[in-house]
């Protein structure tokens, strides 16, 4: 297993992202009552947008030139927020990152998000304030390839999450998750397909990570991590299978009776799927957040032409 101990802290804004490549920081959380959900994405180096695609196509690549904050709020209300920006909206450093006006911000125990950004594809004003508080932090990070050129960071999988919405009004808390992904290549580049979960429970957090490699190589991870931010290898536990989305997304996964439910699609597109599953992990029965990706239909020039109506740009 291709594993590294970070020398610098997950949470660093001003990290080196080389041409054609992409940084992210990912915070996900689910309300107590399980009504409510959050997803951020703070990138740079949109890996899902289509602008970013055509330039890299184009002979182009500069990652700092299509920048976002991607925010997906589920439960009642859904709103969905992904503008992609050029590198003048980017303002960073090792503490915090800004993008345009939303941003986030590391204190030395919490993780702040601002929020100010425009919906789509239907535009509505979506402000408020997020904040993450790790139980603590972990070292150990993964490479995903056999090149190197794809690594990721579970930064703090035991963390707790306050949401405080202005627009739409909204207050909730709950268990969260936090990390880190980045690399030098275009995903599509290196591989097919991946999917993950993440089940919390009242001790420690189970994280599966599996990616098919364009190589033909597979890479299957088993994790526990526990509230001092150890992270073990754990035995994988055998496939489970769950249906597939309505776009027929597959959306495989692992658990320990080789059983699992899915009990709500979050988000479903042509190549990405977000869930909320029900799995058996670490001996214990755990409702987990579960994404799968279908990287040659994302690369399909069908699905890029249909993008920009959930990612559009700011060209200025």
């Amino acid at each position: 297993m291709n594993t590294i101990v970070q020398d610098r802290r997950g949470w660093e804004f001003d990290h080196d992202v080389p041409e054609r490549g992409y940084r992210w920081w990912y915070v996900d959380g689910l309300s107590d009552d399980g009504a409510h959900g959050i997803t951020i994405i703070g990138f740079i180096g949109t890996v899902f947008s289509p602008w970013y695609a055509w330039a890299r196509r184009g002979g182009g690549g500069n990652p700092f030139e299509h920048c976002c904050l991607n925010v997906a709020l589920y439960g009642k209300p859904r709103r969905w927020a992904m503008t992609d920006r050029r590198a003048n909206a980017v303002k960073r450093g090792a503490d915090f990152i800004q993008f345009g006006p939303s941003g986030m911000e590391w204190d030395g125990t919490t993780l702040t998000v601002r929020i100010e950004e425009i919906t789509a594809p239907i535009p509505s004003r979506l402000k408020g304030v997020v904040r993450v508080h790790p139980r603590s932090v972990s070292t150990r990070a993964f490479r995903l390839d056999g090149e190197g050129r794809h690594t990721w960071h579970p930064i703090a999988a035991r963390s707790r999450i306050e949401v405080e919405l202005e627009s739409p009004a909204l207050t909730w808390s709950g268990p969260a998750y936090f990390d880190s992904n980045w690399g030098s290549a275009p995903l599509e580049q290196d591989f097919r397909e991946w999917d993950w979960c993440r089940a919390p429970m009242e001790r420690e957090t189970a994280i599966l990570y599996n990616a098919d490699r364009r190589d033909g190589s597979h890479q299957a991870l088993a994790l526990r991590v526990r509230d001092d931010g150890s992270v073990e290898d754990v035995e994988s536990p055998p496939p489970a299978r769950l249906p597939r989305t309505l776009w027929w997304v597959k959306r495989p996964t692992r658990s320990q009776d080789g059983q699992a439910r899915v009990i709500r699609t979050l988000e479903d597109t042509p190549f990405y799927s977000r869930s909320v599953i029900r799995t058996r992990l670490l001996g214990q029965e755990a409702t987990a957040i579960h994404e799968s990706l279908m990287l040659d239909r994302f690369a399909n020039p069908a699905i890029q032409v249909m993008l920009p109506l959930k990612v559009p740009r700011r060209f200025w």
